[in-house]
């Protein structure tokens, strides 16, 4: 294989990892579902609380597919009462600067 092709199969590559990422962060919620968990646990209804606009059952559905992601996992305390709460695993963590770098981003280049 040339240098050439190589460089062009990396940037298929890389083309498709992020057509992933955009497809999954790119569902409406996903990217504020993390962000609300950077700075630690929370449960179902702080969530809802902190993201305005967010039914009920599109926050269950989104917290699902993150936690089925890897990016949170869902820990229930047997209580009583009975808690369940969100956290980021660390492939979740390993996420937020490049969030952050997009939030930057579409601060400098993005009207509001």
């Amino acid at each position: 294989m040339t240098a050439a092709d190589e460089k062009r199969l990396t940037c298929v590559n890389r083309s498709a990892a992020l057509s992933r990422a955009f497809e999954f962060l790119g569902r409406r919620w996903n990217g504020a579902v993390l962000g609300k968990l950077r700075d630690g646990p929370l449960g179902f209804r702080e969530i809802s609380r902190e993201i305005d606009g967010i039914s009920d059952s599109v926050l269950s559905n989104r917290l699902s597919s993150l936690v089925t992601a890897g990016l949170i996992v869902r820990v229930v305390d047997a209580g009583p009462p009975v808690s369940v709460s969100y956290s980021l695993t660390d492939s979740g963590r390993a996420l937020m600067p490049a969030l952050d770098e997009i939030a930057v981003w579409a601060d400098q280049h993005l009207t509001p």
